[in-house]
């Protein structure tokens, strides 16, 4: 039987709202003390606006003024909506580092939906860690869900050129290190970098990551790059309210949008972009929300042959701003073509294709043409060995490209407060040819797998001149960040992988193109390290202690083991 002959769909909020006894009397009467007039409980869609606002995150710190424009929309199309807060993951303050509570979040995220009663979702997400844990606890749940996205800053200004949040604060750190930038200039450039509302304007995870959800079509079409403080956020703000009313008549859930097609489509953007690393981690952890297959071999894989065509900090010259001025992502989805899925659903109500297929490119220096692209191969290369046996990752398009095949000693960090001990030691026994390992640093070690991968290189290599050395973690990098750099070894060192294996000078040999990452050292001789190596104690108590105990390792997404799949959004009992 069609819907239309079955009649309308009944609302889950009517298991509150709609009850005429007690429970119901309860349920609208306490909503009835902020103002509400008894017809908002008549059986109109009620959406739930989740929104990560704090303070603390200042790419965030705009969203009261957004959702005030999504509620505008959501009013407009005959919806009720209710705001509602989770945990805020501010990337620039929290300590050890975001990633860590990226999970915390996600469950947030999925017990306040399921919990409350909402028919539909707005997201409202920006700073790095946020998108993917506000879709992965709303995939949990899989109620009709729109993403809107905070957008990025404009550009720095500093003494008459453009600076990118990140990639231009290492750069000038790495200066200032081998002694070519004074801490004055440093300092009056912090002033300049971050001078409006909004996320990174560089190409990191911020960015990557709206350009993600744009790409899985779970938001509205140029979602990803209209400037946080453009008018057209606001307006896309109020269509996206408009637009998950409708979502809900329609019955438009998460799942029938985020499919196994949708990623394919988002592996090869990524690659189109020169998007952050950290989109692997984080599109495997919401794909495994959903149920749906997705391995780091599919990211080397679907990747493979799909060109570069943004030119954007890190691995280009310009910044988001530019970006959105130059067609933003519906530009680029027309210009791949063929490379991708087109007939495949968006929140909108239309198939990809339909969205951008008139999408046009007003400047080509931004986004090229896949026949003429800025690099003919992009995307992140996967590698395996006997030092990272379930992969590590490189981002070629960062890299130095005489360093992708390399062979070098290593020098061996056991944990970031070593590293930071020593690096700057001119004594330290390290030359350019050199391996750079930092252990610790993964899931469990850090704990939370913090950007620290891109590790600056010692003073002494710096002020000859040289900016780039192999690097070898089990971190992961800030988006914004460059270099030869291994990044997501697993198993990670704290979970006994390879990597706690590697002693100070200890050949390592890199090999891009073959997909290899091997430690020279016998078989036998590692059995012996082995039966040496002590596991570290695990965490006393609290989140991080469930973190750690349940923390799956980074080619699985770094999940919970016990948060794979989703629980939907059922009615639980009543509360009274």
């Amino acid at each position: 039987m069609s819907k239309s002959a079955a009649g309308p769909r009944k609302l889950r909020s009517q298991a509150w709202f709609g009850k005429q006894d007690r429970d119901g009397f309860v349920h609208r009467a306490w909503m009835k003390n902020q103002g509400y007039p008894d017809d908002l409980f008549d059986g109109r869609p009620i959406i739930g606006i989740c929104n990560t606002w704090s303070e603390f995150t200042p790419c965030n710190g705009h969203f009261r003024e957004l959702a005030d424009f999504v509620k505008r929309g959501v009013w407009e199309a005959g919806g009720f909506p209710l705001e509602f807060p989770v945990t805020s993951l501010g990337e620039t303050q929290l300590r050890p580092t975001a990633m860590l509570f990226r999970n915390l979040v996600a469950m947030d995220v999925e017990e306040s939906i399921r919990a409350n009663p909402m028919d539909g979702v707005v997201l409202l997400m920006g700073c790095d860690k946020t998108t993917p844990a506000l879709l992965m606890g709303a995939a949990s749940c899989d109620l009709p869900t729109i993403g809107l996205s905070g957008g990025p800053m404009l550009n720095g200004k500093f003494r008459g050129r453009d600076i990118g949040s990140g990639t231009d604060v290492w750069k000038m750190s790495e200066q200032v290190r081998a002694g070519e930038l004074s801490g004055e200039d440093f300092a009056a450039a912090e002033s300049c970098m971050n001078r409006s509302k909004g996320h990174c304007q560089t190409m990191g995870t911020a960015s990557t990551m709206a350009c993600m959800v744009e790409a899985l079509g779970v938001s509205l079409p140029e979602n990803a790059a209209i400037p946080a403080v453009d008018a057209r956020r606001n307006r896309l703000a109020q269509l996206t309210g408009r637009r998950i009313v409708e979502m809900v008549k329609e019955d438009l859930s998460l799942s029938k949008v985020m499919t196994r097609e949708a990623f394919e489509n988002a592996i090869k953007v990524n690659a189109a972009i020169g998007g952050s690393t950290n989109a692997v981690i984080h599109l495997i952890a919401i794909a495994r929300r959903l149920g749906v297959p997705l391995t780091l071999e599919d990211w080397d894989r679907i990747g493979a042959g799909v060109p570069c065509l943004v030119n954007l900090q890190p691995t280009g010259r310009y910044l988001m701003e530019e970006f959105y001025y130059a067609g933003g992502l519906p530009a680029v989805l027309r210009e791949l073509g063929d490379f991708l899925h087109r007939d495949l659903p968006t929140v909108n109500g239309r198939m990809l294709w339909e969205n951008v297929r008139e999408a046009e490119c007003f400047d080509r220096e931004v986004i090229a043409t896949a026949a003429a692209p800025l690099r003919k191969e992009s995307g992140i290369a996967v590698l395996r060995g006997n030092l990272a046996p379930d992969g590590a990752i490189i981002k070629p398009s960062a890299a130095t490209p005489a360093l992708m095949r390399h062979r070098g000693r290593a020098v061996v960090f056991e944990s970031i407060e070593d590293f930071h001990a020593r690096i700057d030691d001119p004594d330290l026994d390290i030359d350019e040819t050199c391996v750079m390992v930092l252990k610790h640093c993964g899931p469990r070690g850090y704990p939370g797998m913090a950007e620290v991968g891109n590790m600056p290189l010692p003073p002494k290599i710096l002020k000859r001149g040289i900016t780039d050395m192999v690097r070898i973690s089990d971190a992961r990098m800030s988006g914004t960040a460059y270099g030869t750099v291994v990044l997501h070894t697993s198993p990670e060192a704290a979970a006994g992988g390879p990597l706690a294996l590697v002693r100070e000078g200890d050949m390592i040999e890199l090999d891009v193109a073959a997909r290899r990452l091997h430690l020279d050292v016998s078989d036998a001789e590692l059995a012996r390290r082995r039966a040496a190596w002590v596991a570290p104690p695990s965490p006393a108590r609290g989140w991080i202690k469930l973190y750690v105990d349940h923390v799956e390792q980074a080619h699985l997404g770094a999940d919970l083991d016990f948060l794979a799949g989703g629980s939907g959004a059922e009615v639980a009992r009543e509360s009274h």
